[in-house]
C-alpha cells in the first residue's frame, strides 16, 4: 500500500514539473499570460531574466534581485561558468544556487552562443566544439554529451542544448548546414540528459533550441525537429544577433506558429522594451539580455516615459525621481540630478543604482503585460506603451 502510494506521488510530481499552465490569451494577439514550476518556485509569464553571467547579475546583489527587482528567474552562463570558478568548486557548493545564495529558478544556456561569440578561439567539428579559454588560452572541448554534464553540475532547473548560433548576415548554406548540425547535437543532448541523473535533490529539465538564421524555410524546419523532440519547453536562437527588427519579428512570429502552445516558449538573448513588447504579442513568454544592466552602467536607463541619458547636463538639477511612475522601488529613493551627479563622478553605487532601476522596470513591464493579458487590455496598452519607451527623453 504504501509503495504504491509513493509511486502515485512520484508520478504526481514528476507531472507536476515544468508543466506550463495557461492563464488567458489576450484575443487581439498571440501573446499569452502562464506560469510553470521548478523545483525552486513557480515562474509567471511573459518573464524576464537577467543575466548573470558568472554567477552574478552584474552590480546588483541577491538580496536587491529579490527585494528591488523582484527576479524570478535568472540566467547563467555555462562557458564562463565552467572556467570560473570551474566545476570542483559549484559541486563542493551543491550546485549554483547554494554557491551564490539564491533559491528561486536558474536558467543556464549551454556555451552555444560562445561558439558565436568566440568565432576567433574556437573550431567546431562534429564532434562539438573546442575552445581557446579567454582567462588563459588553454584548450577545452564541449561536446553535446558534455555540456549536459557540466549543466548537470551547475545544477540549473532549466538547461539548454548544445547549438551552433550563426551570424548575421549568414550565407544560406552555411545556415542549412549549421542547422542540421543543431538537430544532431541536440539528439545526442537528449539521448545524454534522459540516461544521466541530477548531481542534487531536484529536477532538472532540457530545452531545445530552433536555428535557422533568417531563412523561412530552414525556421520551419528547425521548429518542427525541434517539436518533435517533446520537450517541456522550446526557445529560440541565433536572432537578436545583428538582424533588422522586421527579421527578428518575422521569424519569430513564423516559429510561435509551429511551437506547441501547451509549452513556455523562451526567446534567446531579446531584447530592448520595444522588442519584448512586440515578441510578447507574437506569443513569446521567456526573455534574457544584457542590455537593461549593460547599458545602465553606461548612464541609459529605461523609464515608463521613454529612455534618459542620465549624463546629459539637463538632468542636473532635476530632482525628480527617476521614473515618476515609480516601476521601480529605487525611483522613490534617488532623484534624476543625484544618479547624475554619481555617474559623472563615477562613483559605483551610480552603476548600481542604474542597474537596480533598469531591472526593476524591466520586471515591471512584462508583469504588467500579463496583468494586461489578463484583463483584456493589453493590445491598446502595448500601442500606448511601445510610443513610451521608444521616446529619447
Amino acid at each position: 500500500m504504501y509503495v504504491t502510494y509513493f509511486f502515485f506521488v512520484t508520478l504526481m510530481f514528476i507531472h507536476r514539473f515544468m508543466n506550463f499552465k495557461l492563464i488567458n490569451k489576450d484575443s487581439h494577439s498571440n501573446a499569452r499570460a502562464g506560469e510553470f514550476e521548478t523545483d525552486h518556485g513557480i515562474v509567471q509569464t511573459p518573464i524576464f531574466m537577467p543575466v548573470g553571467t558568472a554567477g552574478t547579475v552584474k552590480g546588483v546583489s541577491q538580496q536587491d534581485l529579490n527585494s528591488q527587482v523582484n527576479a524570478q528567474i535568472i540566467l547563467g552562463n555555462t562557458y564562463h561558468l565552467y572556467l570560473r570558478p570551474g566545476l570542483e568548486v559549484l559541486k563542493n557548493a551543491g550546485g549554483l544556487h547554494k554557491f551564490i545564495g539564491w533559491d528561486k529558478p536558474i536558467l543556464t544556456d549551454s556555451g552555444g552562443y560562445q561558439v558565436y561569440s568566440l568565432s576567433e578561439k574556437r573550431k567546431i567539428k562534429e564532434e562539438g566544439v573546442t575552445f581557446r579559454s579567454h582567462i588563459d588560452g588553454s584548450s577545452h572541448l564541449f561536446t553535446p554529451e558534455y555540456a549536459m554534464d557540466v549543466q548537470r553540475t551547475i545544477g540549473a532547473d532549466i538547461i539548454m542544448a548544445f547549438d551552433e548560433c550563426t551570424p548575421y548576415p549568414c550565407d544560406y548554406s552555411y545556415a542549412k548546414k549549421s542547422m542540421h548540425l543543431t538537430h544532431r547535437w541536440l539528439k545526442r543532448c537528449c539521448d545524454h540528459f534522459d540516461t544521466s541523473k541530477t548531481e542534487y535533490d531536484y529536477n532538472q529539465t532540457l530545452f531545445p533550441i530552433v536555428q535557422g538564421s533568417t531563412y523561412e524555410d530552414l525556421r520551419i524546419q528547425s521548429a518542427e525537429k525541434i517539436a518533435s523532440f517533446n520537450r517541456h519547453g522550446n526557445a529560440i536562437g541565433g536572432l537578436s544577433v545583428g538582424e533588422p527588427h522586421e527579421e527578428l519579428y518575422k521569424a519569430t512570429d513564423l516559429v510561435c506558429g509551429i511551437l506547441p502552445k501547451d509549452k513556455p516558449r523562451y526567446l534567446m538573448g531579446v531584447g530592448t522594451p520595444e522588442n519584448i513588447l512586440e515578441c510578447i504579442s507574437l506569443g513569446i513568454d521567456m526573455f534574457d539580455c544584457v542590455m537593461p544592466t549593460r547599458n545602465a552602467r553606461n548612464g541609459m536607463l529605461f523609464t515608463s516615459e521613454g529612455i534618459i541619458n542620465i549624463k546629459n547636463k539637463k538632468w542636473q538639477n532635476d530632482f525628480s525621481p527617476i521614473d515618476k511612475n515609480g516601476t521601480a522601488h529605487v525611483d522613490l529613493a534617488y532623484s534624476k540630478a543625484y544618479l547624475r551627479h554619481l555617474m559623472i563622478s563615477k562613483e559605483l553605487l551610480g552603476a548600481q543604482i542604474a542597474s537596480i532601476h533598469n531591472l526593476s522596470f524591466y520586471l515591471w513591464l512584462v508583469k504588467e503585460a500579463r496583468a494586461r493579458i489578463i484583463d483584456g487590455t493589453f493590445s491598446n496598452w502595448k500601442s500606448q506603451m511601445i510610443k513610451k519607451v521608444t521616446t529619447r527623453m
